[in-house]
């Protein structure tokens, strides 16, 4: 198998390095799409409460700066489509986001993919034409050895050259195989992330409705105990919400 491997490298390198192309370029669009994957996430257990202290605390204003410095699509985008339209009232701020998330985070989050897609269907076609080219090369071949001989046995003699005409094949499907896999885990995870969008838009307008209406958005501090150093109670006082 590996000396069959080496003399197709090296043999038929007309046919290895375009599908060698096709793999590494397929490599770095799965990198490149993982690593935005990876930028656009937020934690949004921690950055609830920041963004609802920086609310109460500044206003609408100071929280849609705050979400606008976030390297995450929810706070730098989303968010900052809800607040933009947050005086408008509950049903503006929805009808935003919602234009948000069809118009400019959902087509960021399916950059790549499509030539992703294009790749995996294209890499088993190459495959096949290259080995359908190489069966041709081996067949002529055999035809001029029996023309030649007078008999059969050049067919013996081109076995090995068929055994290579495969490997244009098997390298389509190395390349097809794991692509379309990764494209289907990109969608689900899209999909996935569309559903924690809409969840987090309407925390959103909940906390913006609370905001207007005077309810405390950061749950208060527990009280320190009697005995209490004064830094503690310094501390805890700091940390509470101010009116």
């Amino acid at each position: 198998m590996t000396d069959a491997l080496q003399k197709f490298v090296m043999d038929e390198w007309y046919f290895f390095i375009p599908l060698l192309c096709m793999s590494i370029t397929a490599m770095a669009l799965v990198v490149w799409r993982l690593l935005l994957n990876m930028s656009a996430k937020t934690n949004m257990g921690a950055f609830l409460p920041a963004f609802a202290g920086t609310l109460q605390k500044d206003g609408i204003d100071g929280a849609r700066a705050f979400c606008a410095a976030q390297s995450g699509l929810i706070p730098r985008k989303l968010f900052v489509a809800g607040l933009d339209n947050a005086k408008q009232g509950a049903a503006a701020m929805r009808r935003a986001m919602a234009n948000v998330i069809e118009l400019e985070i959902l087509p960021d989050l399916n950059f790549l993919l499509a030539p992703i897609l294009a790749l995996a269907k294209i890499a088993t076609m190459v495959g096949l034409f290259l080995t359908v080219i190489s069966m041709i090369q081996t067949f002529s071949a055999i035809q001029k050895a029996a023309e030649g001989s007078g008999a059969g046995g050049g067919a013996a003699g081109q076995a090995g050259a068929i055994g290579l005409a495969l490997f244009a094949t098997a390298m389509g499907l190395m390349t097809a195989i794991p692509l379309v896999f990764t494209h289907v885990l990109f969608k689900d995870w899209i999909a996935k992330f569309e559903l924690h969008m809409k969840s987090d838009g309407q925390k959103l307008i909940t906390l913006v409705q609370n905001y207007k209406e005077g309810k405390p958005l950061v749950p208060p501090q527990p009280a320190p105990a009697p005995g209490a150093e004064p830094e503690k109670r310094a501390a805890v006082a700091a940390a509470a919400p101010r009116r």
